[in-house]
């Protein structure tokens, strides 16, 4: 069974309820079990098919949105061997650009001599 759905655009496209159209269609295919198994959840919500598939990709989302957060937060942990908090970055800047300066300056004296 394919299955079109719409989703927000930006783009706007005349259609019989609206004057400006602010979705896209999308088309996905689902075996018939699995389409029969939406429909059957649509109807007993009282839902489009599109409502429920844009509260699905919502949900799918945020998911992924938290796995994504969760995985740099444990590389963070296992990559920050001193400890170093957001309030100790301009420190650290600071030390590294006056690293870098007095680098620049032993090179000047290095060549003048």
């Amino acid at each position: 069974m394919t299955i079109s759905i719409a989703e927000p655009v930006t783009s706007s496209k005349p259609t019989r309820r609206s004057p400006t159209r602010r979705s896209k269609t999308i088309t996905i295919s689902l075996p018939p079990e699995m389409a029969a198994k939406a429909e059957a959840m649509a109807k007993r919500e009282g839902r489009t098919m599109s409502e429920l598939f844009r509260e699905t990709f919502r949900a799918y989302y945020a998911r992924e949105v938290d796995t994504w957060f969760q995985e740099l937060a444990e590389f963070a942990t296992t990559h920050n061997p001193h400890g170093y908090t957001e309030a100790d970055i301009p420190r650290l800047i600071k030390e590294v650009r006056a690293e870098e300066a007095a680098e620049k300056a032993a090179l000047k004296i290095a060549k003048a001599s």
